[in-house]
């Protein structure tokens, strides 16, 4: 009964024991990835700086700083994935209050190291409270089959059957066998709850290539040669078996990821070629702020894509952004160039339209109607054939030249108007006058309506000017009279002309000789009974008989 009291005692301390390195062994673990993702941090942070330092905007280097801190959440997240799964394997010093054991691989030989048994006293240790008790599911049966791989020497020694041999695991002195099997089955079981909760977790999650990798190697590394009894090659062919699945997760990530990437090298492409239209477009035609705005928007999605997208490869990306910029900077070397010449134009056209509305503000007072109204007219052409300034330059001066115009030609209509009411009664007598010349027509005594044309032309140019507005009517109507009578007396002259009465005379002598001639042969085919020379001695008569008549009665006109 001592002895068991003893052993019972030395239990408690060892277990402790135990349980605390165990907990060291997952915080040495979860240091380590935070250590390897703190390091991937800082790569992608030299890697972004390195873009940022490539690229010709400081846009891109904003923007990488952002894909950098997505980066870092998730190297973080695979981190605390990792650390998860750790804290949710069961321990095994949770499990089964057995003391800690000798591990093979710390005896100097084949024979067992002893063992240090703890204080006699175990009182004179600090109290430590108990835990509240935690239920643990029921693995006996598991926990049986396990044990039948394993077997403990009377020295306390365990080992496990292996498909290459019987290995020694560790030593538990001064315990049954159940006891120091115990521990060893225990550890196993933890074993296979890490690889069922791998296996569980591949299938129904979206694990990261990275976490998958990861699991595999260290679930590889601890089933190398665990200090655990359990049908560990039966284990270690669940991990093989999960290989191909996790490699068809890896594959189906890798096909993902690359038409994410090529869907993404797609739409940035698209944006960079968009942005070489947009530079490409003939400035004469371009509407430089509408294409200004699309540009930015542009910037903006090219900036979505490389905060949130999927990356590229350095090399294209950096070739893609080079022609993004480039595409930038030509619009804005060629919207500058535009700006710089249209404002030198504008210059131009403010100089001479200055000009012209001096001119006109000097012309605006003038009261010599006539000529100054044809300045205003030069002024005008002038003035289209300057161009354009600026709008509100060309508004000011608009405004400018056109009171001076409104000036001067208000006050002309002004004049005009006192002018026309004065020369009102000058229009009735004109009126009454081309009521007498236009009784003149038609001309029947060319030599009545000479003269009496004369006496009205006197009288008209004695009767003073009209109003403007009649000027053109009444003109019209005395100079349709006198070109009626000038017509009258070109036919009449005409007509006595003595050239034309000789040619005529002449011509009607040579007809009535031809026609003599015609005359004889129409009879002589007449004898002959030739019907066709019949027939063309009578229409070649019958012609110069026409002709005949015709000039006879010219030569009766030109002889009066």
């Amino acid at each position: 009964m001592t002895g068991s009291a003893d052993a019972t005692e030395a239990t408690g301390p060892a277990e402790a024991t135990g349980a605390t390195a165990t907990g060291d062994a997952a915080d040495q673990v979860t240091a380590a990835e935070t250590t390897s993702a703190a390091t991937a941090d800082e790569v992608a942070t030299a890697e972004a700086a390195d873009e940022a330092s490539t690229t010709e905007n400081a846009d891109e280097a904003s923007t990488a700083e952002d894909a950098d801190e997505a980066s870092t959440a998730e190297d973080a997240d695979e981190a605390a994935g990792t650390t998860d799964e750790a804290a949710a394997t069961p321990s095994p010093s949770t499990a089964v209050p057995t003391p800690r054991p000798t591990p093979a691989s710390a005896r100097p030989g084949p024979r067992p190291r002893p063992v240090p048994h703890p204080p006699a006293h175990p009182a004179a240790a600090p109290a430590t409270p108990a835990p509240a008790p935690v239920a643990a599911p029921d693995d006996s049966a598991e926990a049986a089959h396990a044990a039948t791989f394993g077997s403990v020497d009377a020295d306390g020694t365990v080992s496990v059957r292996e498909a290459a041999g019987e290995r020694v695991v560790g030593q538990f002195p001064g315990a049954s066998s159940e006891e120091a099997l115990a521990l060893y089955v225990r550890r196993y079981l933890d074993l296979q709850a890490k690889v069922t909760l791998f296996e569980a977790r591949l299938q129904a999650t979206d694990l990261s290539v990275k976490e998958i990798d990861q699991t595999l190697t260290r679930l590889t590394e601890e089933l190398k040669e665990p200090a655990a009894v359990g049908d560990l090659d039966g284990l270690r062919e669940r991990l093989e078996s999960l290989r191909g699945v996790a490699a068809e997760r890896r594959a189906a990530a890798d096909a993902e990821r690359q038409a994410a990437r090529q869907a993404a090298l797609e739409a940035r492409t698209a944006i960079v070629e968009q942005a070489e239209k947009i530079a490409g477009t003939d400035p004469a035609r371009i509407q430089w702020r509408p294409a200004g705005e699309q540009l930015r928007t542009l910037l903006e999605e090219w900036k979505t894509a490389q905060r949130s997208g999927p990356r590229l490869d350095r090399p294209t990306e950096e070739s893609l952004w080079k022609r993004f910029s480039h595409a930038r900077t030509t619009f804005d070397r060629e919207r500058r160039h535009f700006f710089a010449e249209l404002e030198a134009r504008n210059a131009g056209a403010k100089a001479a339209k200055e000009q012209l509305v001096a001119e006109a503000e000097k012309l605006q007072d003038s009261t010599d109607w006539g000529p100054t109204a044809g300045a205003f007219r030069d002024l005008m052409t002038r003035w289209k054939a300057a161009g354009r300034a600026s709008r509100a330059d060309d508004d000011a001066l608009w405004a400018r030249f056109r009171a001076a115009q409104d000036a001067f030609f208000a006050a002309r209509d002004a004049h005009s108007a006192a002018t026309d009411t004065e020369f009102r009664a000058n229009l009735d007598v004109k009126e009454a006058l081309l009521v007498e010349a236009e009784a003149l027509l038609p001309v029947r005594d060319l030599n009545a309506a000479k003269q009496a044309i004369r006496s009205i032309q006197d009288r008209w140019e004695t009767a003073g000017k009209v109003p403007r507005a009649d000027i053109q009517r009444v003109e019209g109507r005395l100079r349709a009279v006198e070109s009626a009578i000038r017509d009258a007396e070109q036919t009449q002259w005409r007509r006595t002309n003595p050239e034309t009465r000789a040619r005529a005379e002449g011509a009607a002598a040579q007809l009535e000789q031809a026609i003599a001639g015609l005359e004889a042969d129409l009879e002589r085919a007449k004898s002959a009974g030739d019907a066709r020379r019949i027939a063309d001695a009578q229409a070649a008569l019958d012609a110069r008989r026409s002709w005949l008549e015709q000039v006879q009665r010219a030569a009766e006109d030109a002889r009066g």
